[in-house]
C-alpha cells in the first residue's frame, strides 16, 4: 500500500465506521438497545445521550425498558423517545418506560430497505469523496516530479483496488442487515 492511501485509511475507516452506526438504529423487528443510540434526552439544562441518564435492558424480543438513574427526568426520557419517531410503542410505568417494538409488515420491511439503500449510497459517495482527495494527491505529486508517471497510474491503480474492497465490506455489511430485516 502506498502512502497516499496510508495516509488516508483513517478516513476510509471512518466512512465504514459512520455506516456501521448509522444503520444500527435501523429496527428490525427485534429489541436491540442501539435502536435508542440516537435518542436526545433534555436532562438538567443540556441535551445528553439516553445511556447517559438512564439504563437501557431487552426484556425479550419485542420490549426493552429504559429505567433513569433519577426519576425525574422519567417525563423527558418518555418525551425524547416519542419525538425521535422510531416508530415504537412507549409506555411510563412510574419508575421506568418500556418500549414496544411492533410486529413489522412486509411494507415496512421494504422501507426500511430502502433507507437502508440509501445510507448505503451515501456512504459509497463518502468513499468516492476520500479517493479524489487521494488521486488529486497523487496527481498533484506527478506533476511535481516527486513520483514518476509509471508510480501514478501503480498508486491509482492501488487506490481504486483499496475503493472497491471497502465497498465489498459496504455491501456486505448491507447484505447482513437486509437479511436481518428481512427475517420473520
Amino acid at each position: 500500500m502506498n502512502n497516499f492511501i496510508k495516509d488516508k485509511s483513517v478516513e476510509f475507516e471512518n466512512v465504514l465506521e459512520y455506516f456501521k452506526k448509522e444503520i444500527a438504529n435501523l429496527r428490525t423487528g427485534r429489541a436491540n438497545p442501539s435502536l435508542l443510540d440516537s435518542v436526545m434526552v433534555e436532562a438538567y439544562g443540556a441535551k445528553s445521550p439516553i445511556m447517559a441518564v438512564g439504563s437501557i435492558s431487552v426484556s425479550d424480543a419485542k420490549s426493552m425498558t429504559v429505567v433513569p438513574w433519577d426519576k425525574s427526568v422519567l417525563k423527558e426520557i418518555e418525551k425524547s423517545i416519542i419525538e425521535a419517531d422510531l416508530g415504537v410503542g412507549v409506555v411510563n410505568e412510574g419508575d421506568k418506560i418500556r418500549v414496544s417494538i411492533p410486529v413489522m409488515t412486509e411494507e415496512n420491511r421494504r422501507d426500511l430497505v430502502k433507507k437502508l439503500n440509501e445510507r448505503m449510497e451515501k456512504a459509497r459517495v463518502s468513499l468516492r469523496q476520500v479517493r479524489e482527495e487521494v488521486k488529486d494527491g497523487i496527481e498533484t505529486a506527478e506533476e511535481n516530479k516527486e513520483i514518476s508517471e509509471d508510480d501514478k497510474f501503480r498508486f491509482i491503480k492501488e487506490l481504486d483496488e483499496e475503493v472497491r474492497n471497502y465497498n465489498d465490506k459496504i455491501k456486505a455489511i448491507r447484505d447482513e442487515k437486509e437479511k436481518e430485516i428481512m427475517t420473520i
